[in-house]
């Protein structure tokens, strides 16, 4: 096992097709771990080493992170490979919410596309330091100088480049470092297995100098000591790469690094930044809250002779029982210890611990602080805690985001009904964005997803791997209810039968919320207790807290949850012997239903934030096509033969459009779309959503 400072935990992250895979397969050859490069749509029919599943192979995208742990140079590296799709967004999420430092990976002609942008935004999230490498630097069109502009642009990165190309496109031969000055090229050896450094050509020279020096204004704003150096040029290599890992570590820079995975240039000396610039786990804080000290925060400590307290981050239900991806936070776990589920509140023994290398595994009798791990046949659920039955600690869970889209399947016979179940059973398990439920009303299983992908390729993974059939309704879009006015209420429930009757009065009024700024969820409801004098005891507010809570899950327009209300509270009756807890709930659902049309509701729909990518000629079609779907356009760039635009698009509208984009651009567009806020529903729109749910309605009564 290695020492903590000879560790590191990184992922690589990108938008889809950065070439994030090829960049794993080519770090895994280097570091000796796979003696031959297999691509990502292979002729071969092996495809990368990291999409270890059937699907990800055809598809040519990676659907699930996979981890791997390697060795550079006596460091050892685990390594996990996330998804660039937004609709696999919890992969990354929970991925980021375990690791020590990242690689954002960027295409050196698409710059910082949408994805870029979300990646960025969950690595702030979790403070994750984060290198940058321009990849693709050998294609036509490759510009990283427009690219690293891009991230200070769009992203607010302090972006400084470590090394400038030697040629681009088909010339490309390798790149200048500029830390120690040097060129380095990558043509020796079958695979560019070693690096060869030589002086820098002469035309390159003035260039490399004029860049060193951008590099040093870039590193000193965050390092006195560099910048004491440079006032009295005294400025040597180990001083300026001791700058750039602190100011990186405390996210003040993010050193930008170039090359081609695909032509194998670049990869060692990004493995050397890695290990230069990316902390270890002792370099970053850790915190936990102790639950028996009223959620306390606790500074976790990277070392071995502590309790330990480890994280399970992500499951999967395999050929061979439940895994469960593990990162120890501190002390260390070891074949046989006794763990404590803080949330299940039960204990566990360790039986198999592994390590996994994509789909293989290697078998260890120990993990030590700061590793990556996983472990065999353990009940529990993604975000629990495990830790020293001595200790009652939690440490944060991961952001989770609410599904967009649903779809109705149907078994087509009795053996489909039970593997789909079993199938259910373990996608929303290892998937927090995956939800399934039974609709009480028409009796049909709803699954609900972030995207058109994410539920197609788990009907998909239902058929292949437990052979359900199934039949797959029309996509649904997970519209909200909200009011839009204040009303009030006076409600009496009362209900006599022979002995004690109910009784409850409730009288208050509902506000809509305030809208959420930027980037941020409604909130769904609020409760405020302003009663007085008693006009409702105590023990009954929970219950109209929760006769609220019931109502606002289904509206009365269009059948889905209602979000942004505020409910108060403020007069009310009781009864010493017909007043109880059911009566007041029931009297707080007849409150909210008989105010609501008083309340002036809407209907809100998601609208996603849509980025269309295609050649330039077939920009009027594309502007045209988003306007004909309600869409309003942001914003669009050309460059070189490519625009880029940028829309917002209610997502009812968005079903099919790939196929649409196809068409149009000859097969040469492509468009990603994420979640980007909750709009008002045009009143036509609106009009004939209600008199649908109505209709559905009056079929299921019958």
């Amino acid at each position: 096992m290695a020492s903590l400072q000879n560790l590191r935990n990184i992922g690589i992250s990108a938008h889809i097709d950065s070439g994030k895979t090829t960049l794993s397969e080519r770090i895994l050859y280097y570091c000796n771990k796979i003696h031959e490069i297999h691509e990502v749509r292979g002729k071969d029919g092996v495809g990368a080493t990291m999409d270890s599943m059937e699907l990800e192979r055809e598809r040519g995208i990676t659907i699930a992170s996979a981890a791997t742990n390697v060795n550079w140079k006596g460091t050892e590296i685990n390594v996990i490979d996330t998804p660039g799709h937004v609709d696999f967004t919890i992969e990354v999420e929970r991925s980021l919410r375990v690791l020590d430092g990242a690689v954002l990976v960027l295409c050196s002609v698409g710059g910082v596309q949408s994805q870029s942008i979300t990646v960025d935004r969950q690595m702030k999230r979790y403070h994750v330091p984060r290198i940058a490498f321009i990849n693709k630097c050998d294609r036509t069109g490759a510009n990283p100088y427009r690219v690293k502009k891009q991230l200070v642009e769009k992203l607010g990165l302090n972006a400084v480049l470590m090394q400038i190309p030697i040629g681009l496109e088909d010339r490309l031969e390798g790149v200048v470092d500029l830390i120690s000055m040097k060129a380095l090229y990558f043509d020796a050896g079958e695979n560019a297995d070693q690096v060869r450094e030589a002086e820098i050509p002469a035309n390159l020279m003035e260039e490399a100098l004029a860049r060193r020096e951008e590099l040093l204004d870039g590193v000193s704003m965050s390092s006195d000591e560099l910048m004491e150096a440079m006032l009295e040029d005294k400025v040597t290599v180990e001083l300026l790469q001791k700058a750039i890992r602190e100011a990186t570590i405390r996210l003040e820079l993010c050193p930008v690094f170039m090359g081609s995975a695909y032509k194998n240039k670049g990869i060692q000396p990004l493995l050397d930044a890695v290990v230069s610039f990316l902390p270890n786990p002792t370099e970053v804080v850790n915190r936990a809250l102790d639950l028996d000290k009223n959620e306390t925060e606790v500074i976790l400590q990277s070392t071995e002779d502590m309790p330990p307290v480890i994280l399970a981050f992500k499951l999967e239900d395999g050929q061979y029982g439940q895994l469960t991806y593990v990162r120890v936070y501190q002390g260390k776990v070891k074949k046989g210890d006794e763990l404590y589920n803080t949330r299940s509140k039960k204990k566990f023994r360790v039986g198999r611990l592994i390590r996994m290398h994509a789909a293989a595994m290697e078998d260890l009798t120990e993990a030590g602080c700061g590793e990556i791990a996983a472990l065999f046949g353990i009940e529990c659920a993604s975000g629990d805690t495990f830790c020293d039955p001595k200790l009652n600690y939690s440490l944060s869970s991961m952001y989770v985001p609410t599904p967009v889209i649903s779809l109705a399947i149907k078994p087509i016979d009795k053996k489909a009904a039970d593997n789909m179940g079993k199938a259910l059973n373990r996608f929303t398990k290892e998937d927090p964005t995956f939800r399934s439920f039974v609709d009480p009303e028409s009796n049909q299983t709803i699954i609900q997803g972030m995207g058109e992908l994410h539920l197609e390729v788990y009907v998909e993974r239902m058929k292949r791997e437990y052979k359900a059939e199934v039949e797959v309704g029309q996509p649904e879009v997970a519209y909200r209810e909200a009011i839009t006015a204040r009303a009030d209420f006076n409600y009496t429930h009362k209900k006599q039968t022979g002995g004690s009757g109910q009784y409850a009065r409730v009288a208050g009024y509902f506000e809509p919320l305030p809208d959420p700024v930027e980037g941020e969820e409604y909130k769904p409801y609020e409760f405020s207790d302003e009663v007085k004098g008693g006009a409702i005891p105590t023990e009954y507010i929970p219950s109209c807290d929760k006769g609220f809570q019931m109502a606002v899950k289904k509206g009365s327009q269009v059948g889905f949850p209602v979000i942004g209300v505020k409910a108060v509270v403020n007069d009310g009756a009781w009864h010493p012997v017909d007043s109880s807890d059911q009566a007041f709930q029931t009297a707080a659902l007849g409150a909210f239903r008989e105010a609501f049309e008083k309340a002036k509701p809407v209907i809100l729909e998601p609208i996603m934030k849509v980025e269309v990518v295609a050649p330039n000629e077939f920009q009027g079609g594309v502007f045209a096509s988003i306007n004909q779907r309600r869409g309003l356009i942001v914003g669009s760039t050309e460059d070189n033969a490519m625009c880029t635009v940028i829309a917002e698009v209610p997502l009812a509208e968005m079903f099919g459009y790939s196929t649409v984009l196809r068409s149009l651009t000859q097969g040469k567009g492509e468009f990603t779309m994420e979640l980007g806020k909750y709009g008002r529903v045009p009143s036509g729109v609106s009009e004939q959503l209600k008199k649908d749910y109505q209709e559905k309605r009056r079929k299921e009564q019958k």
